[in-house]
Parts: C-alpha cells; sequence; structure tokens
C-alpha cells in the first residue's frame, strides 16, 4: 500500500505516539493527531510538517465516543479520507491488584482497551466502503512477559491482542489489514511518573523474576519505524504481530 496516505494516530502528544506521527510525516503524509493534551500536541504537528507531511491537530478522548466521532469527522473534513488508524493512546497505573483503586482499574481499561475497539469501530465503515485501510494497534511486550505490578495494563493490553487478531479474520478479504506493534522497554513518559517507592518495589519484583537482563532503552522513533514497516507493507501481505525490542549497548 504505497503512494502517500492519510493517517491518524492517538496518543499523539507525546512518546511514541509523537514518534510515529513525524515517521508519517517524512514519508510526505497527512496526519491527524488526536490526544488530550492539545498544548502539546501542536508541537508535535509542527513537527510533522517540518518533516513533509501535513498535520491536524485535535482534542481526543478515546474513552469517549462522542469525542472520538468529533476528531473523526474534523480530521476527514480537513484532511480527506483516513485509511491508517494507529491506536497508540495508553496509561499505566502501577501496583498490586488490592492496592490500585478500582476507579484506576476501570481508566485503565476504558483507555487501552475499550478505547480502541471504539476507535476502530468508527474507522471502519469508510475503510469497508473504499476497501482499503490499515488498523494497528499498540500492544506491549507484557503481554508475552507477564510483568509483576502491572496486572490493569497487562490484562488490558492482552484485550487489544485478542480483539486485533479477531478483527483480522473478520476483516479478511475486504482490503483492511490489523497490525499489532509490542514495544519493550522503550525510552518516554510512560513509567516515567511512577512514583519513586513503588518503582523501586516494580524493579526489585521484575529483578527477581528475570526481567531485567540490562538497562538499556530504544527510543520511540525505533518503535515508530517498525510500524511504518507494517503499513507500507505491499497490497496482500498482512503484518500481523511485530515484536520490537532493545538490544544490550555493546560493551556492556
Amino acid at each position: 500500500m504505497g503512494g502517500k496516505r492519510t493517517a491518524a494516530v492517538t496518543g499523539a502528544s507525546a512518546g511514541i505516539g509523537a514518534a510515529i506521527a513525524r515517521a508519517f510525516g517524512a514519508l510526505g503524509w497527512s496526519v491527524a493527531l488526536g490526544a488530550r493534551r492539545t498544548a502539546l500536541l501542536a508541537d508535535v504537528g509542527r513537527s510533522v510538517e517540518a518533516a513533509g507531511g501535513r498535520a491536524f491537530v485535535r482534542a481526543l478522548d478515546v474513552t469517549d465516543a462522542l469525542s472520538i466521532d468529533a476528531f473523526f469527522g474534523a480530521a476527514e473534513t480537513a484532511l480527506g479520507p483516513i485509511d491508517v488508524v494507529v491506536s497508540n493512546a495508553g496509561i499505566g497505573r502501577p501496583g498490586l491488584l488490592h492496592e490500585v483503586p478500582i476507579a484506576e482499574l476501570e481508566r485503565e481499561f476504558r483507555t487501552n482497551l475499550f478505547g480502541p475497539m471504539l476507535v476502530a469501530r468508527r474507522a471502519l465503515p469508510a475503510m469497508l466502503e473504499r476497501r482499503r485501510g490499515d488498523l494497528v494497534f499498540i500492544s506491549s511486550m507484557n503481554v508475552v512477559e507477564l510483568r509483576p505490578f502491572q496486572l490493569g495494563y497487562t490484562a488490558s493490553k492482552a484485550g487489544v491482542e485478542a480483539m486485533a487478531q479477531v478483527l483480522r479474520r473478520d476483516l479478511e478479504g475486504t482490503g483492511i489489514r490489523t497490525s499489532i506493534i509490542r514495544p519493550g522497554m522503550t525510552r518516554s513518559e510512560f513509567g516515567f511518573s511512577w512514583e519513586p517507592d513503588i518503582l523501586v518495589r516494580i524493579l526489585d519484583s521484575w529483578k527477581e523474576w528475570g526481567f531485567l537482563r540490562h538497562v538499556d532503552m530504544m527510543e520511540a522513533d525505533q518503535v515508530a519505524f517498525a510500524v511504518v514497516a507494517a503499513v507500507t507493507a505491499p497490497p496482500g501481505v498482512n503484518v500481523d504481530v511485530i515484536q520490537v525490542n532493545p538490544e544490550r549497548a555493546p560493551g556492556k
């Protein structure tokens, strides 16, 4: 699916989402950027255009169907039909199950699982009409490396992967592809805002279970590279799952 396309990226105000938007801009694509933090979105939009793309910026709450509908409606008016959608918005509330407030658990599931479901539901009818499209779901290596202290995050991301796999079967033969990207440890805002005491407990438990072979991280644009690879695959090829992990730096 070559040529210039029009994409929408959720959670595009920073980190992996911003890097994906800039990578699409470098391809000369038009990109609709959605997130709750509109001040940061404006800066990302300028970086998309500096990279060679066209940007549309609008506030988006993926847990709210009305917000999603308004975002897509305005983006389609500004940029035209959207044929690539990257569901990247996600949150993580670390802690043991009995320690995390119920409201925080619900927020994780509404953002990480229900949000991508609502976004795909809104994007699909127009894609089906044009018989072309890519739905990309940003998951996590947590789904296959079950890390302590991230129960809600891991369970919600596992649900995203199940949804994507069902969609792949439901949409086979329609011209619409679904892809799952599983990033490993990535340098971004995610996790860096955790309180020091919970972070110490988390790292100690990860070491105990063998999840910290090294502490090197990827940059967000390395994850964006994987997303670009999935959506620029030739017609007739569905890139099902890509795992992206940091390598230990040479000499360490």
